[in-house]
């Protein structure tokens, strides 16, 4: 089934084979404060000492040289850690001098590595170390046209509350307009990163807040269509009323075509029935909301709500994708589909 959405807004549109009928979800509004987990640099270091240590005025650490000298594998060291590679020779010429230049080579060399390592790391991903910064904030738009606004809320769940921060992600659908994807706590961030293109659709991955907080007023404010799964709408109700109720109800196997954008919608049951995925092939990314985070399943504040489900939704709605597919969650930093599936076995 598919819906179609022109940049302008249309009276009454309405999405063609929607649910015949909404399914009250009784699953209690929930979100996940699960923290992304973060990726440590390793930082290589191979050491030689090449000059022997006979003995002078300066002591030789023999012991320290054997110990670099053995350790020729990579392994992650201190990036601070200091070598002295201070030697005593009786040979003539100056050995006092070569010692020194030996030294200051390996000193260099160690800087050399460090500095060439860290120039590697910033010029091949410098958006991946955006990627991993959990302050509110916005990056992008990245080589895909895709934003991540990062807005901080409270998010209550039975009985507790969560301060997390939530990523809402804004797609450029063509030049003159952008779908947004769960909006989250700070409508005025998000319209700001938006800037002066116009809102064609506003899609939610399910009805928990930090996926439909701020809908309604970027919806009234710019005229947008709202998209939501139709099970989703006794969550919605829950904050929004029903005055307002979405335009357009979503299910797995629809697709909406707005702008220059195909979008498949996934079905991914588990933290709540009415839970869907956005895949866009395109742009090779998929957006999870809490279904998948990195390195885990998303949780529903400190709990699964269906663990099962949500495992096969993970497997055969989200890893059956391409291996380089980038998967764009509701919660900290993105990840693929080839990394999440090295990880699959372990959830099992």
């Amino acid at each position: 089934m598919f819906w179609k959405r022109k940049p302008k807004k249309q009276d009454g549109q309405e999405a063609t084979d929607s649910a015949a009928e909404v399914v009250e979800d009784t699953t209690e509004e929930t979100e996940d404060d699960a923290v992304a987990s973060k990726d440590a640099e390793a930082v290589e270091k191979d050491v030689t000492v090449k000059d022997e240590a006979d003995a002078k005025d300066v002591p030789a650490d023999s012991e320290s040289e054997k110990a670099d000298s053995e350790d020729s594998e990579p392994e992650k060291a201190d990036a601070e850690e200091s070598v002295d590679a201070d030697a005593g020779s009786d040979e003539a010429g100056g050995s006092e001098a070569d010692a020194d230049r030996d030294d200051a080579k390996a000193e260099d060399g160690t800087d050399a590595e460090g500095s060439a390592s860290d120039s590697d790391t910033e010029s091949a991903d410098a958006s991946e170390d955006e990627d991993e910064v959990v302050e509110v904030g916005v990056t992008g738009p990245d080589s895909d046209g895709i934003t991540r606004v990062r807005t901080a809320g409270t998010f209550e769940f039975d009985g507790e509350k969560y301060d997390i921060i939530s990523n809402t992600w804004i797609i450029e659908a063509d030049k003159d307009g952008v779908v947004i994807i769960d909006p989250a706590h700070d409508a005025e961030a998000i319209m700001k990163a938006v800037g002066d293109r116009e809102v064609y659709l506003v899609a939610c991955t399910n009805g928990y807040s930090p996926h439909i907080e701020s809908a309604l007023a970027i919806a009234q404010e710019t005229e947008a269509d709202i998209a939501l799964h139709p099970r989703e709408m006794r969550a919605w109700r829950r904050l929004h009323g029903a005055e307002h109720r979405p335009e357009i109800d979503v299910e797995g196997e629809g697709a909406l075509d707005i702008g220059d954008l195909h979008i498949d919608v996934l079905a991914l049951p588990g933290t709540t029935n009415g839970s869907v995925g956005y895949y866009v092939s395109q742009l090779g990314a998929v957006f999870s909301g809490d279904t998948l985070r990195k390195g885990e399943p998303g949780m529903v504040g400190n709990t699964y709500i269906d663990y099962t489900t949500q495992l096969a939704s993970i497997g055969e709605g989200l890893l059956s994708l391409p291996p380089d597919t980038r998967v764009l969650p509701d919660r900290g930093p993105s990840t693929t589909v080839e990394a999440e599936g090295r990880n699959f076995d372990s959830w099992v």
